[in-house]
């Protein structure tokens, strides 16, 4: 008997989220995608079952809210198909809000995206009045802390846990006048996800946030 996986293909598409996007959830996300894959007339393969899904699987969830120019996806496909004409058929079938950045074929063996992620990179522009040297030492000061003690809220209860080991490095990124944008590395996995509105937080700068922006996703070796 042939084995129909001889025939797939896997697609990893990377797509930027911008301001006209940004307050859609996950889940939104998710489905424009599935529609914009439908209406692109590629030949998607499904999971067999009573409920068939489509096999799509994305990387770390965006928080509503924060903008990205590396949000990544995996797709397969029941045929091989070229990848130049993938991408003019999504670029037509997108949403405003989402844009493809590229498109390439992986290996079907690849681990599930979720398990490969490590950490992922932003960009946070605060509005200031500290001088540079004063925010470093803000920052210098959290990088510091052996600990940093949180509660989240997640499934209608409120659960305590440590911020700090979420936290791989915070700079400063840019300064002009009045405003700043910080560089974070913060970890990113299926066990536990850093947050950059959370690291605000605990620097005391929550109500001087303009914009988040996601910037790299980076992945196991």
């Amino acid at each position: 008997m042939s084995n129909p996986t001889r025939t797939q293909q896997r697609l990893r598409i990377t797509f930027a989220k911008g301001d006209e996007a940004k307050y859609i959830s996950h889940l939104d996300t998710m489905r424009a995608w599935e529609r914009a894959l439908r209406r692109a007339g590629l030949p998607i393969a499904y999971s067999k079952g009573y409920t068939p899904h489509p096999k799509i699987t994305f990387g770390a969830a965006l928080p509503v809210g924060f903008t990205s120019r590396c949000e990544i996806l995996d797709v397969i496909l029941n045929e091989p198909t070229s990848t130049e004409i993938i991408a003019q058929s999504l670029r037509r079938a997108l949403p405003r809000g989402l844009s493809l950045v590229s498109v390439e074929t992986v290996d079907l063996r690849l681990p599930a995206l979720q398990s490969q992620m490590r950490m992922a990179e932003y960009h946070v522009v605060i509005a200031v009045q500290e001088t540079a040297e004063e925010l470093q030492k803000r920052l210098g000061s959290l990088l510091a802390a052996p600990r940093l003690l949180r509660q989240r809220r997640r499934k209608g209860a409120v659960r305590e846990y440590d911020l700090r080991p979420l936290i791989n490095d915070l700079w400063i990124e840019s300064m002009e006048g009045e405003e700043c944008t910080l560089g974070m590395r913060l970890v990113t996995n299926n066990k536990a996800t850093g947050r950059p509105d959370e690291v605000l937080d605990a620097l005391g700068l929550t109500e001087s946030v303009r914009s988040i922006h996601r910037t790299r996703l980076i992945w196991e070796d």
